[in-house]
Order: C-alpha cells, then sequence, then structure tokens
C-alpha cells in the first residue's frame, strides 16, 4: 500500500543518532517520520544493549567533551518527562591513569578547560576510597562523580516516545536503499510502501555500508564486541554503587559499570573486534572472549575472581577511519545527510548530535570539519578514545 503523506524530513533509523535527530527536528516545527526495519534501539543495533557510559573526559577532545557536557543534562532532562528518572544512574566515572600518560594529562587540561567537575586522586586516594580494587601499576586516577550510567536500549525508547509525544510519527518499516542522484523525492519500502519527505537522514549506524556501499562501504567498519556480566557475591554491597563507580582503564582497553538492576558486575573490552555484519553475525560470546574478562576481573577485582558469568551480549561498533563522528550530506544527493560513525563512544551524544544537526537543517551554517564524509579514509587509525 502506498503512503501518500509527505513530511518535511524522514529519518532512516531509530537507534541513539537518528531519534535525537527526529526529536529535534520535530521541535523546530518540521514534520518528522521516523523509520527503523526492527525497532528503536533493537537487538541488533549499535544502540542496543542494558548501558552505556557518560562521561566527559576525552583526552584532546575538546569538542567531545563539550557535547558530553551539553548531552548530559539533555539526557535528564528528556528523563524527567517521560517519567523514567531511573534511566540515568549517577554512578560517578573513575580513570585509571598511569605516569606520563599522554591521554591522561590532555583529559586533565581538558576537563579544567571546559569547566567539568572532577577530582584527581593519587594513588592512595584511589586505595583508600575503593578497597576492592587492585590498581596494578596505575598510579593516580581521575573521578568524575557527576557522570555514569545511561540504560541504553529503554533510554532510546524513551526518546522515540517524547518524540511521538510531540508530534513526530515513527513506522517500523524496512527501507530500500535509494539509487537516484540529483534530488531524492521518494523511498521506497520492502513493503510496497513509499515514502515522500523533503529531506532524509540516513542514521543507520552498522547498516550504513550496506545501504550506501559505493561511498560507505570502505568507510565505516562494523565490529564484533563482546560484553560480560558476572554475579557478585552474595550480600556484597562492594560492587553496587555508590561504593563501585563506573570504571575505564584505556591502557588495558578494559571498562566496566557496577552492578546495576542486579544484572551483575559489566565488563567489556573495548579493543575492536574482527569485522561483522550486523545481520548475520553470531550473539553468542565466545568461551575465548569470556576466558580473558574473567581472568582481568581476577586481576583488577580479586573478590570477584570466582565470580560466575550470569550474562553475556555481543554487540557491534561502527567505526569510521578515526573515531570521529560522520555528519555530512550524500555527496550526490542534495538532500540527504548521513550521519554514523559512533565508533564505540557515541552513545552519550545522542542529544548534541540530534541538536546540531537539526540546526544545520533547519537554520544552515558549515559542518564541523572532522565529521565531513572527506575525512574518513579506507585505513582504520583510531585517534578518539
Amino acid at each position: 500500500m502506498t503512503r501518500a503523506k509527505s513530511y518535511d524530513v524522514a529519518v532512516i533509523g531509530a537507534g541513539v543518532f537518528g531519534s535525537w535527530t527526529a526529536y529535534y527536528l520535530r521541535k523546530s516545527g518540521a514534520s518528522v517520520a521516523l523509520f527503523d526495519s526492527y525497532g528503536p534501539s533493537n537487538a541488533r543495533a549499535s544502540s542496543g544493549g542494558e548501558s552505556r557510559i557518560i562521561r566527559m573526559g576525552y583526552g584532546p577532545g575538546e569538542i567531545y567533551t563539550r557535547w558530553s557536557m551539553r548531552a548530559l543534562p539533555l539526557w535528564k532532562q528528556l528523563f524527567v518527562d517521560a517519567g523514567q528518572p531511573q534511566l540515568f544512574q549517577p554512578t560517578g566515572v573513575l580513570w585509571m591513569f598511569h605516569d606520563g600518560e599522554p591521554y591522561a594529562l590532555d583529559t586533565l587540561s581538558t576537563l579544567q578547560k571546559c569547566g567539568a567537575k572532577f577530582e584527581k586522586l593519587a594513588l592512595a586516594d584511589l586505595r583508600a576510597r575503593y578497597p576492592q580494587i587492585s590498581f596494578g601499576d596505575a598510579t593516580w586516577g581521575i573521578l568524575e562523580p557527576e557522570s555514569g550510567v545511561l540504560m541504553a536500549r529503554r533510554a532510546v525508547q524513551a526518546v522515540v516516545s517524547q518524540a511521538q509525544k510531540n508530534g513526530a510519527e515513527y513506522h517500523q518499516e524496512s527501507v530500500l536503499a535509494p539509487n537516484e542522484r540529483g534530488r531524492l523525492s521518494i523511498l521506497k519500502t520492502a513493503s510496497g510502501s513509499t515514502i515522500s519527505a523533503g529531506a532524509f537522514v540516513f542514521a543507520c549506524g552498522p547498516w550504513l555500508p550496506k545501504v550506501f556501499p559505493a561511498i560507505l562501504g570502505e568507510r565505516i567498519f562494523p565490529s564484533r564486541q563482546e560484553v560480560f556480566f558476572f554475579g557478585i557475591p552474595a550480600g556484597d554491597t562492594r560492587f553496587e554503587m555508590p561504593a563501585m563507580p563506573t570504571w575505564i582503564n584505556l591502557q588495558d582497553e578494559y571498562y566496566g559499570m557496577p552492578d546495576i538492576e542486579s544484572r551483575g558486575f559489566k565488563i567489556a573490552f573495548d579493543r575492536h573486534g574482527e569485522t561483522v555484519d550486523p545481520d548475520t553475525q553470531s550473539r553468542l560470546a565466545s568461551a575465548e572472549g569470556a576466558a580473558a574478562a574473567k581472568q582481568y576481573l581476577a586481576r583488577r577485582f580479586p573478590a570477584l575472581k570466582d565470580a560466575p558469568l550470569v550474562e553475556t551480549r555481543v554487540c557491534q561498533y561502527e567505526n569510521t577511519s578515526n573515531g570521529d563522528f560522520l555528519i555530512d550530506k550524500h555527496p550526490a544527493l542534495e538532500n540527504v545527510w548521513l550521519v554514523g560513525g559512533g565508533s564505540g563512544h557515541g552513545f552519550k551524544h545522542g542529544p548534541s548530535l540530534g541538536e546540531y544537526l537539526a540546526a544545520r537543517m533547519t537554520q544552515g551554517g558549515a559542518i564541523e570539519p572532522r565529521f565531513s564524509l572527506a575525512t574518513k579514509q579506507p585505513v582504520e587509525q583510531r585517534a578518539v578514545f
């Protein structure tokens, strides 16, 4: 059946980038429809899963620190509006650093410059405050006391719900890739419907290289990422908030979260995994990954050395060549925007990105050069962490 209605903007992809873009476009007064093949923040999406970190530290990446600082109050306000304030968990975020670590020194400088709230902690302070952590060769840390965890799947669903309450439409449709040039007026769906709009935003995450293989097939790299939840000892509150913060150790390439909602102590390896297809990759965690996580857990959190594995998840990052976001117009379609490249760190920035893109679409203005398509290369050289 053909859909006769036309919109100012059609947004394809109801992950964190697409949903917030639809939210802000509707807030600007545009008529907006949001489409997704599997549902907002579905289990196959890079925005799926239970939890994501929101932190301000980004080494020298001032733009990302400022976007995080902008995003957190926007997330919190939306959760209040949705009647779900618990979708932000104020765990705090603890960075474990080593002497002379350039990223650490850059993070300290950028947090100071941007006016972010943080504490610099010496090793003695870390050990006194967090005796349940074995800091090993880490020598100091930064605590972001107001940062924490976003409950990812439900957070995105809340954004979509609030956008709908404000007048946006949501449709679960599989949209076919366009093959026109010049200006796009209509998209077709797998069900035979058509979508008519003045502008289109493709925020398809790891599906972007499949939708636009000619221009993004070698510029977006979906990677397999495994996440593990370990059960904490009965009656032990040392691994719940407020005793345990969310933590990051970049040198070890691991990060984790306290036991939230009794799901278990979360731990994940941040190094990029093998390249995968989001539709067909196995969602079963590997025995090797589980064993490595368990070994790391025993080293950093000795009281959890015998903790049982209670839950696993396999998702994917959708990486650009260097980790910067992709926000740019399609080179051959003047009214089509390409948005993605969350690169494992993008979730937290959803409100800032949506607000930014909606402003560019409705008010004009140049795109930040580091977000341009031209800066995305076919060889991965990760520079944003």
